[in-house]
């Protein structure tokens, strides 16, 4: 790598964090970085700013900026950084161990070479960073005239990694029950069905069928999880009558053995009409009807209210279920919309109220959690009315 002639001493005593450089006047140049006189960098943005480490090589491959996340990330102070060599500055090394920027040599490579895309590296003492690197020249094939290199922690693409091992061994746990017993009851009935009675043959179907319907909720439910992710979620807006809803969800627990006097439903008057997707709708209450009647206890309580929803007031449609059981820990509460969270009874995926929530987001509601007034856990989500524009 190419040198400059001054001492690094000497850099560092007169550089700025971020030392001044002229301004590149070919079109094809990037800008250079803010100088003493240009503490607003771009557009009012400073190198410190910046959410990402930023360091900046010159024409001699010396470091003429080196911004506050990449002293944080490297844990190198910015002036003792400013006027060494960018292999200095940055000692980093590929997982095979080799001296990255000997490898890489950005200012004696290929002319045509326009960086480097991101990859993991390592620093001093072997801690792993995201490096991407630029390669600006003032013409295509023209000599390196800055080394322009981002830096990034990799705690949250290590926390996106857990969370996608974790997210496969969860369904890969609920996929195997079901899926044993679609295969045990299946492979015997094939085999010894003239040894069965009717009613034994029923119960076994009846069997095979609810554990293909619970395969099904959690492809569901990992669908509508990729889509949240990806913000791919679509809302098909419909008249909702949220009342109507939520009847038959309690109509459905209370035909399958609930005591109809666990539910109490009260519709506030005034309620503005909702245009929501009625699949999304059943969903969300489906789910919170679900973990109250399965994690709380005494009556459930299921009210709908007209509100205000966010911050220029739109009309909006209130829906709050709460219960009687023990409620939801003060230090869980801040928990309990992220993947994989379950109550205190075990059981589920632990993804429907992350679901629920994406749902609501996307309606352009809100969701919140709190104790009810029996002590229960309290859901309460706010849906805007969402009338199309051209009904206004």
């Amino acid at each position: 790598m190419t040198v400059g002639t001054d001492s690094p001493a000497q850099a560092r005593s007169t550089a700025p964090p971020c030392a001044p450089e002229p301004r590149d006047r070919h079109p094809e140049a990037a800008p250079g970085p803010a100088g003493p006189d240009e503490n607003a960098g771009f557009a009012g943005l400073h190198p410190d700013d910046l959410p990402d480490g930023l360091v900046i090589a010159d024409e001699t491959g010396r470091v003429v900026c080196f911004n506050a996340a990449a002293s944080r990330i490297t844990a190198v102070p910015g002036d003792r950084a400013l006027g060494l060599p960018l292999d200095q500055a940055l000692p980093l090394e590929d997982l095979k161990g080799r001296r990255w920027w000997t490898l890489t040599d950005p200012y004696g490579g290929l002319a045509i070479r326009r960086g480097q895309p991101e990859r993991n590296l390592l620093l001093p003492g072997g801690r792993e960073v995201l490096v991407s690197a630029t390669y600006v020249r003032e013409r295509p094939t023209g000599p390196v005239r800055r080394v322009v290199v981002s830096l990034r922690g990799t705690e949250a693409r290590r926390r996106t990694e857990r969370s996608h091992a974790e997210l496969i061994a969860t369904v890969a746990h609920e996929l195997r029950s079901p899926l044993t017993s679609v295969k045990g009851f299946t492979a015997t009935l094939l085999g010894k069905w003239e040894r069965f009675s009717d009613e034994q043959k029923r119960l076994m179907l009846e069997t095979v069928d609810a554990d293909a319907g619970r395969i099904k909720r959690l492809i569901a439910e990992l669908l509508d999880i990729s889509r949240i992710d990806s913000g791919r979620l679509e809302v098909r807006r419909q008249p909702v009558d949220i009342a109507a809803a939520i009847g038959r969800h309690v109509q459905v627990h209370t035909t399958g053995g609930q005591s109809p006097d666990r539910f109490f439903v009260r519709i506030r008057p005034g309620l503005p009409d909702l245009w929501a997707d009625p699949d999304k709708i059943d969903q969300i209450l489906g789910n919170l009807l679900e973990n109250a009647v399965r994690h709380g206890e005494g009556t459930v309580t299921i009210e709908v209210a007209p509100a205000r929803a966010g911050d220029d007031g739109e009309q909006g449609t209130e829906v709050t279920v709460s219960d009687e059981g023990p409620g939801i820990p003060e230090e869980s509460m801040s928990r309990v919309f992220t993947r994989f969270w379950r109550g205190s009874k075990r059981g589920g995926t632990g993804l429907g109220l992350y679901i629920v929530k994406g749902v609501v987001e996307a309606h352009g509601g809100t969701i919140t959690v709190g104790r009810g007034p029996g002590g229960g856990a309290e859901f309460r989500f706010i849906l805007p009315v969402g009338t199309p524009a051209h009904l206004l």
